[in-house]
């Protein structure tokens, strides 16, 4: 399932937040209860690749995932160039 970490910026208190959710939706201001804010940016988190020692792993959120991204595995690599490079050329089953 797609993963975005929206940004959002509340017209009424001014004030920045962010929260991560499976679709770029309007949310409610934590601070000032204004509804209806839409992102004013949201960043793609469906994959993403990640150091782990010496190493690169591509993660991806599965279709399955439903409240939080439930990241899997999907490749580990020598190198982010190479990671990179299979996250390009990946298709999803």
């Amino acid at each position: 399932m797609a993963w975005f970490l929206n940004i959002y910026h509340c017209d009424r208190c001014r004030r920045v937040w962010t929260d991560e959710w499976s679709c770029t939706c309007d949310d409610e201001c934590p601070h000032c209860g204004a509804r209806d804010m839409s992102p004013v940016e949201s960043k793609d988190l469906t994959e993403l690749i990640v150091p782990d020692g010496n190493e690169f792993i591509v993660i991806r959120s599965p279709e399955s995932a439903e409240h939080d991204p439930d990241y899997e595995e999907i490749g580990r690599f020598a190198t982010r160039v190479k990671a990179k490079a299979f996250l390009h050329d990946f298709e999803p089953p």
